[in-house]
């Protein structure tokens, strides 16, 4: 007999520290790679991006199989939970080696970015798709799931925020001169860190939601079920897109401030005096997250007024015309960026834990319409289109300034600084819009959700 029962707060903050560890990786990852690669490492920004897109785009592909492994794998502690324990130290390893400068000719330099950028994604995959699909089985109850979803936002945008705000002064401090130096001690301090966290969460999270004891697999039936799925459909289109509207103008913050908006006098809340793009970027970046851990903290509450689809699309109206309005401004005009940087972070917030509580329901609702259930492959093949616009968003920022003639450590001519504009504002909006016309069209709304609860609930007593 399966019943609602509400989670503890610790078991929701458990849960909240995998997504603490996951970002670690991946806000370093979205932020500082395509830097890291093409200012400190040494190839070219389209060699960069040409390399992540392939990488990422292997990587979606891999996400599905890594979603079937976990729903067929059967351990003492359930499905998803045992691989938290297996990859939390394999993943810290190639963490390290990924951000690691080898003394290698170019081409030796761009395999051996190959070999552990491939290496650092799979294992990331191994862990990350079966810590995302323990939202859809810790429990049964879609309001307590939306409640679990802003958790692990929460603990995301803090660990994005740890991220935004030390990794650039890290390396400074670790490398001493040395950047390649600074980057490889920072990846150590964040691994050890994501190990611990892993294992919190694997301590005190459990798996309650099963499939039915009569399902048989099959991974084409899975397959045909999941494409069957409309509003699992449209999620996975709008998650590519809203990914896109993020990693495209996180892929060049750090251009940006280095070479548009570059060293400038400024007074921003009592913070005056001449600042770098090191500080301006690392400002902007940890501002822009604590706005975001605001509006995910107030995630049920504007969910419970007006419902998970209405939320969404409200503010994510509100959050692409404050990205596109960067495209207007001027480089000195730096405390109206970081007050558009609040509103839009504060408003595109809360999109990811609202996207995140739908594929969960996405999930059930699979399972009411054809009596199987298929959790792992459910939010594995949506972590798919997350990969997919992460390796899309960087390749497009890589190919583009290479396209505008951005040179590495350089002054940009005014082509590229048109670029910059244009990836920071327009090109991310765009995408965005697109999200929320894809969002208009799904239908699974609270009521209709209540109903199938309601129904699988008495599906699971009876048997």
């Amino acid at each position: 007999m399966t019943k609602i029962q509400k989670l503890s707060v610790w078991e929701k903050a458990g849960y909240g520290f995998g997504d603490l560890a996951s970002v670690l990786y991946w806000q370093t990852i979205s932020a500082y790679l395509l830097y890291f690669y093409t200012d400190v490492f040494g190839i070219t920004a389209a060699a960069a991006g040409t390399m992540m897109l392939m990488s990422r785009l292997w990587d979606g592909v891999n996400d599905p199989l890594m979603g079937i492994l976990a729903d067929r794998t059967q351990t003492r502690w359930g499905k998803f939970r045992p691989y938290l324990l297996w990859m939390a130290v394999p993943l810290a390893i190639a963490g390290v080696l990924a951000f690691t400068t080898p003394d290698l000719d170019d081409s030796g330099k761009l395999t051996y970015a190959y070999v552990t950028f491939f290496l650092l994604m799979m294992l990331y995959t191994a862990i990350n798709i079966p810590y995302s699909s323990l939202l859809g089985v810790i429990t049964p109850d879609p309001i307590e799931r939306t409640s679990v979803s802003s958790y692990k936002y929460v603990f995301a945008y803090i660990s994005g925020t740890i991220v935004s705000a030390l990794a650039l002064p890290m390396t400074n401090y670790f490398g001493q001169g040395d950047e390649a130096a600074g980057w490889q001690w920072t990846m150590v301090i964040f691994g050890l860190a994501a190990t611990l966290f892993f294992m919190i969460t694997f301590a005190s999270v459990r798996e309650r939601v099963t499939p039915p004891k009569n399902q048989k697999t099959s991974i084409d039936r899975d397959l045909r079920d999941l494409l069957n799925n409309v509003p699992w459909v449209l999620l996975l289109f709008a998650t590519l897109l809203f990914i896109l509207f993020v990693a495209t103008r996180l892929s060049v913050t750090t251009h940006y401030f280095k070479y548009f908006v570059g060293e400038q006098e400024i007074s921003i809340l009592g913070f005056s005096g001449s600042y770098g793009y090191v500080a301006l970027t690392s400002a902007f970046n940890a501002v822009g997250t604590w706005a975001a851990i605001v509006g995910v903290i107030c995630t049920n509450y504007i969910a419970g007024w007006i419902g998970k689809k209405r939320a969404f699309l409200m503010l994510f109206v509100v959050a692409a015309l404050s990205t596109a309005a960067f495209f207007v401004l001027k480089p000195e005009q730096v405390e109206l960026m970081f007050a558009l940087q609040v509103i839009g972070s504060f408003t595109g917030g809360p999109l990811s834990p609202l996207i995140w509580a739908m594929y969960a329901d996405a999930a059930d609702y699979s399972e009411w319409k054809t009596g199987r259930r298929s959790t792992g492959l459910v939010f594995s093949a949506s972590t798919m289109s997350q990969k997919f616009g992460w390796a899309i968003g960087s390749y497009v920022a890589g190919i583009l300034l290479s396209s505008f003639g951005f040179e590495a450590n350089m002054e940009q001519n005014a082509e590229v600084l048109w670029g910059l504009k244009a990836l920071m504002s327009i090109i991310p909006a765009g995408a965005g819009v697109l999200a929320i016309l894809l969002i208009l069209f799904y239908n699974l709304d609270e009521a209709k959700m209540q109903e199938i609860e309601r129904e699988l609930r008495q599906r699971r007593e009876g048997a």
